[in-house]
């Protein structure tokens, strides 16, 4: 093919590289492959040609493009923890609200459930754990529950476990936030009476510095996995100027990252429960863990969202 041939069939579709830039990683890449192929062409049968040179600069600018792509990429992983989460989190404050409202009222009523009726333990929790409980507590050791299974295996199981919970918070905030409010009402309840089985035995002190090891972590993802999921319902109920359909996208796309951001939460959760809750520890390591735990809880999604936006106001004022 003659250099004449070569350059009036490409020119075109080397303007518009050039002209219409992208940020698209997939785009970007293949526009890289076509220059390359083109100018690997050229080098064959131009090789001193001034589309050789041309093209070897267009080249050399789409490969710094990529490499730049490539740094920003890894950029987007921190920045998700450091500034779209919080951020996120502090759109979804009142959401945060409401669940934890929802879920600790709950609690509460689960509580003076169990303490009004004998029966209304073994109704939430079950005989079989009730039963097992209470042959533990026999034999002076009223949370070896924790202790039974094996480390490795209850670690995974915990946290799979943790993950769908939290999922299906967030999923059931479809149903227009009622299905969202149903799981953090039937979790809440089962957490109240559940305590207050352990206060009836006089163990109430010794199940917290237990099961709050993992616990803060646990119940926290799973209140603010509620709120995802009234994110989500919320869009839907209210889509102010947007079609239903459009605010319900952008509802359930906040919400599903915030779950996403709970994952790392859950592992750690479960890995307190599985290889440290087993474990007999002194009170003041066991309450240590609790504290360090629900500061962080409140510090990264509570007052470092607040912080992050009043920083952004500073630095963009209206």
């Amino acid at each position: 093919m003659k250099e004449a041939v070569f350059v009036k069939r490409n020119t075109k579709k080397w303007e518009e590289y050039e002209s219409t830039p992208t940020h698209d990683a997939d785009q970007l890449t293949e526009r890289f492959i076509e220059l390359t192929d083109d100018l690997s062409y050229a080098r064959t049968f131009y090789p001193k040609a001034t589309v050789t040179r041309y093209l070897n600069g267009v080249a050399s600018q789409f490969h710094q493009k990529l490499v730049a792509n490539r740094k920003e990429d890894r950029n987007r992983i921190a920045n998700f923890w450091r500034l779209e989460l919080p951020l996120l989190m502090y759109e979804a404050r009142f959401k945060l609200l409401y669940a934890s409202l929802f879920f600790f009222g709950a609690c509460i009523l689960g509580w003076v459930s169990a303490a009004n009726d004998d029966t209304f333990v073994r109704l939430i929790m079950g005989d079989s754990y009730v039963n097992q409980t209470l042959e533990n507590i026999k034999k002076g050791d009223p949370l070896a529950i924790y202790g039974g299974a094996g480390q490795a295996d209850m670690f995974l199981q915990i946290t799979v476990n943790n993950v769908k919970v939290s999922f299906v918070a967030f999923v059931m905030g479809i149903l227009f936030s009622f299905g969202t409010i149903g799981i953090l009402f039937q979790n809440g309840v089962m957490l109240g009476s559940f305590q207050y089985f352990f206060y009836g035995k006089g163990l109430l002190l010794a199940s917290i510095l237990k099961i709050w090891i993992h616990g803060t972590l646990e119940i926290s993802a799973i209140v603010i996995a509620g709120a995802a999921g009234l994110v989500m319902g919320h869009s839907l109920l209210f889509p102010r100027t947007y079609s239903r359909l459009e605010s319900f996208k952008q509802g359930a796309k906040k919400g599903m990252k915030i779950v996403i951001g709970l994952v790392p939460i859950f592992v750690m959760a479960g890995f307190l429960e599985s290889f440290i809750t087993r474990l007999t520890l002194p009170p003041v390591i066991s309450s240590g863990i609790i504290l360090v735990s629900a500061a962080f809880i409140i510090w990264y999604f509570v007052f470092y969202p607040i912080k992050l936006h009043k920083q952004n106001l500073t630095a963009n004022p209206l």
